[in-house]
Order: C-alpha cells, then structure tokens, then sequence
C-alpha cells in the first residue's frame, strides 16, 4: 500500500501493510473494527429512526396524507446516498480517526431534532423533511467506515472483516425499531419534554413519550464520537479525489454496483418501508379493513386483529444483519460470487412468494390471517437472502480490485444502493406493491445472470 510520508504523528500510521504477517498489528486492526463497528451501529441507528417515528406521525396528532408520509420515510434513502458520494472520498483524505469522530458527532444533530419535533404537532411539514435528510447522515457514513476499515485487514480476512462490521452495523436499524415501541412507553426521559398521546385504532389513547426514540441514543453517539477521537489511528494512503474516480473506467465497478443494489438496496429500502406497508396492506391503513381514525375506527372485518407493525417491522432487519455476519466466514472459506448467486436465486423465489400476498383478500378474517402469515414469512425470507448477498458481494469486491480501488467501489456501490429507501418509497407512492415487486423480480434475474456470466461459473473472467 502507498503511504504519505508528510503524514506524521502518533495518530498516523507509518509503513502499514497488513499483508505482511510480521509487521501487521492484528490488535490495532480489532480494536479499530469494533470502535468503527459500534459507531456504525449508532449510523444507522440515526439514519432509520425516522422510520420507527414516521409511521406514527399522525397517531401522535399530525395530519399527513399517505403519500406525504412515504416521501418522509423515502428522504433519508435520498440522503445517505447523497453523502455517500461525498463519504466514500474521505477515508484518504481524512484519516480513519477524524472523518470516524467527526461524523459520529454530526449524528447529534437529528437525533435532537427528531426528539424536540415528536412532542407536538406543529412542526411544518418542510422541516420533519429537512430532519429525515439529516438523518441520511448515518446512511453516508458507511460509505466511509467501511472503506477505511478495509485498509486494516489482509484480503483473506476482509470478507469477515467487513462481513462484521456491515452486518453488527445494521443491527442498528433493528435495534431502533425494536427499542422504540418500549423507549416511549414511559417518562424515562420526561424531564426533557412532553407526553403525547397516540390515537389506535378501536383502541383507548394510549400517553407515550416519542422523544425519548431519539434523545436515549445521544448520550452513547457522544461517547462514540470521544472514543474514536482519542483511541484510533489513520493509515495514510494516497489518494487524491480525482485518483479515487479511475474505478469508473473498470467494468466490475458497475456489475458490482448492480450486484449490491440488489441486495443491500433491497434491504435498506424494505427496512425503511416495512412498517408503512405493513400497515397500508393489512394493517389501520387499509381502507377495506379500519374505517375511521383514533377512538372512532370502526373494524370491518368481523374477528380480524389488526396487526401492529412495530411488533413486526425489527424482524426483517435483523434477520438480514444476521444473516451478513454469519455468512461472511462461509465467503472467506468459499468465495464470495457463490453466495451473491445464492442470494440472488433466493430473492427471486422469496420476491415471487410475497407477491401472492400482495393483495390482500378482505372476504373474512380467516383469508386476511393467512395472507398477513404469508406476506411476513416472504418478507422475512427477502431479507434473509438480501443479507446473505450484502455479505458475499464485500468479499467479492477486495478479490476483484486492488487495496485502493476496492475501497472506492465499497464507498460508491454503498452509496447507490444507499438510495434504496428513496427509490422504494417513490416506487411505492407511483405504482401498486405488486408491480413494484414484479420490477424487483426481474432485476434479480438479471443480478444472478450477471452473476454467472462474470463471477461464478466455470471459467469466469473474474472468480471471487
């Protein structure tokens, strides 16, 4: 690896090559994993919050259409991809230690924000828009943690390495959605704020206290962004902004961009959406089944228990974190373009079963349970292999490019598929689930040809 010399300093490394067994410190390359990963984790954290809130805006006295709350839920997905472009250039320029610090201290920002709008309803609609594209902050970072993580590891760890990080990384996005529905069950942070009271349907209000989804997770992203300042180390690889865009002249960049479109865009847009059309399909949203709003919904479908979606929507991606951190070991052992083809096949058999599901069958509430069980148990199986090819495409890609580029393809691949939650959610808002899902299908079957054709076969011009 190239390094700068005029990069001095205790906090720079000097003559860093961890493909030299001798030299490479494998204790300073652990403790820089688990420090980024843990940061990560408050990333997406950040980055999905506004999609364990969005959904209950208006139980909680706001006033949005349907289509105005898919764009909310939409504009983080926008964001992150966004500033990943700009994250995914950082690593050379700054340094593993301050872009990590600094931008674990940006996640503040909307973390108050969110926490202060959620106590009334009288913030404009602009502004919950203006904070959903802050928390697009969390999303970006990936695209320069991960980057940054890879100069520590040899290529025969990476895929584990990286497998790691992602994977525990985005646990965070089942960790907000999971704590939230008991964050706001009692006044544990009152003092900083007001209570609520939440509108369900055919059910009494219920008193809650939104704010604390956001103000809990500041104390750690503070304590985050300390640890990163004063316990990593950079490793000082030259790069230049305009060095770092050569990849786009490599056709892999964009086979690989593809690949994980269909996989982590897949994941983070159904992360983002899960609840929404949960509750649209078979849930308070669906006009066949509740009429009404807050105490005077009327249940239409005689003995059919709603289903809450904050029961429901922490499932998906958690099962899909899961899944990228035990499969990354299976990719360093096996290769990565295997398991992408897998992942790949999995998806079209699991986006085929779920759309049978897609139109839910009001006749009794005996064909709308069935349809509900099938619409999950398809979601479920859509992330399980999602996260298996979120693992096995970052194998793929430091097997397929040298050290430098391999670190701007992860920072650009990430940053694309990053828009997931963006172009979901604006799928969802023009077309019905059912052809957005067919949509979804059939890219899938264009990923797994790309996928034989260049990585997986026998003789492939690129095996990884």
């Amino acid at each position: 690896m190239t390094t700068d010399s005029r990069r001095t300093g205790s906090r720079w490394l000097q003559n860093w090559d961890p493909e030299n067994e001798d030299t490479w410190d494998k204790g300073l390359a652990w403790q820089t994993l688990w420090i980024t990963t843990f940061t990560l984790t408050l990333a997406f954290v950040t980055w999905f919050l506004p999609s364990a809130i969005v959904p209950k805006l208006n139980d909680i006295g706001y006033s949005f259409t349907q289509t105005q709350l898919y764009w909310m839920a939409a504009m983080p997905g926008l964001a992150a991809g966004l500033l990943r472009i700009v994250w995914m250039v950082l690593p050379p320029l700054m340094g593993t230690r301050s872009m990590v610090a600094l931008t674990t201290a940006l996640l503040f920002f909307p973390l108050l924000g969110w926490g202060v709008r959620v106590q009334a309803p009288t913030a404009p609609y602009w502004e919950l828009m203006v904070l959903a594209f802050l928390a697009g902050i969390g999303g970006g970072a990936f695209s320069g943690f991960m980057p940054s993580t890879s100069y520590f590891f040899p290529k025969r760890l990476q895929g584990t390495a990286l497998g790691l990080q992602a994977g525990l990384g985005n646990f965070g996005v089942s960790l907000v959605q999971l704590l939230t529905p008991w964050l706001i069950g009692f006044s544990m942070l009152g003092f900083l704020g007001n209570s609520q009271m939440m509108e369900l349907a055919g059910q009494a209000n219920q008193e809650v206290w939104y704010q604390n989804a956001a103000f809990f997770w500041i104390p750690f992203v503070l304590v985050g962004a300390g640890w990163a300042w004063l316990a990593l180390k950079s490793v000082p690889v030259t790069a230049n902004i305009k060095q770092q865009f050569d990849i786009f002249s490599n056709p892999d960049t964009w086979y690989m961009t593809l690949l994980y479109i269909m996989t982590f865009g897949t994941f983070s847009g159904l992360s983002a959406q899960f609840g929404l059309l949960m509750k649209n399909l078979y849930g308070a949203g669906n006009p066949e089944i509740v009429q009404g709003a807050g105490e005077s919904a009327q249940l239409l479908i005689e003995n059919y228990e709603v289903p809450e979606a904050v029961k429901f929507v922490f499932l998906g991606p958690l099962v899909g974190a899961g899944a990228r951190v035990l499969f990354s070991p299976l990719t360093d052992k096996m290769g990565g373009a295997i398991w992408t083809l897998i992942s790949g096949i999995g998806l079209i058999a699991s986006i085929g079963f779920t759309i049978t599901a897609l139109v839910p069958d009001t006749t009794s509430a005996a064909t709308l349970d069935a349809g509900f069980d099938r619409f999950l148990w398809g979601m479920l199986a859509i992330f399980l292999f999602a996260g298996i090819g979120n693992a096995s495409t970052f194998k793929q890609m430091p097997m397929i490019f040298e050290r430098r580029q391999a670190g701007g393809v992860i920072g650009w691949t990430a940053a694309i598929a990053a828009f997931g939650p963006f172009f979901f959610g604006i799928g969802l808002t023009l077309m019905t689930p059912t052809i957005f899902y067919v949509i979804g299908l059939l890219f899938a079957v264009m990923c797994v040809g790309i996928t034989w054709w260049r990585y997986a076969r026998p003789g492939a011009p690129k095996p990884s």
